[in-house]
């Protein structure tokens, strides 16, 4: 086990060190992001649609709570792999690959009824089809 949190701890070191090449990796720009801040707000806000900046907020949030609800099932996973037999430990590990998998169906449920419903709004309020998927 000893060996296991070596290897993990070396690995959360590395990934902390290549986190800011990844970001800088995505960027399009030559002047990573470094825009003038008026051309950067005129352009976002006054461009954009109320319905899709919420539709947009929706999603990130949605986003991010999946990710704790994966993070919460791979948890259980890795408990359960290494309760070693133990039924208090593989119980745990049940209630939570249970716990996280009722959170993944709500949160996905959640987020198609908020697409559905973002849709349906925008869809009504303007004459153009709205297929974007938020």
């Amino acid at each position: 086990m000893k060996k296991f949190t070596k290897h993990l701890i070396s690995f959360a070191i590395l990934a902390l060190l290549f986190a800011p090449v990844l970001t800088f990796a995505q960027s399009n720009s030559a002047d990573f992001g470094l825009e003038p801040v008026s051309v950067g707000i005129d352009g976002v806000l006054s461009d954009s649609d109320p319905r899709a900046i919420v539709g947009r907020i929706i999603n990130i949030a949605l986003g991010i709570l999946g990710i704790i609800a994966v993070g919460i099932i791979l948890l259980g996973g890795f408990k359960w792999m290494t309760a070693g037999g133990n039924e208090d430990k593989t119980s745990e590990a049940k209630q939570l690959l249970g716990a996280g998998v009722i959170g993944l169906v709500i949160i996905l449920s959640s987020w198609a009824l908020a697409t559905f419903i973002i849709n349906q709004i925008y869809g009504a309020t303007t004459s153009v089809d709205y297929k974007q998927n938020f």
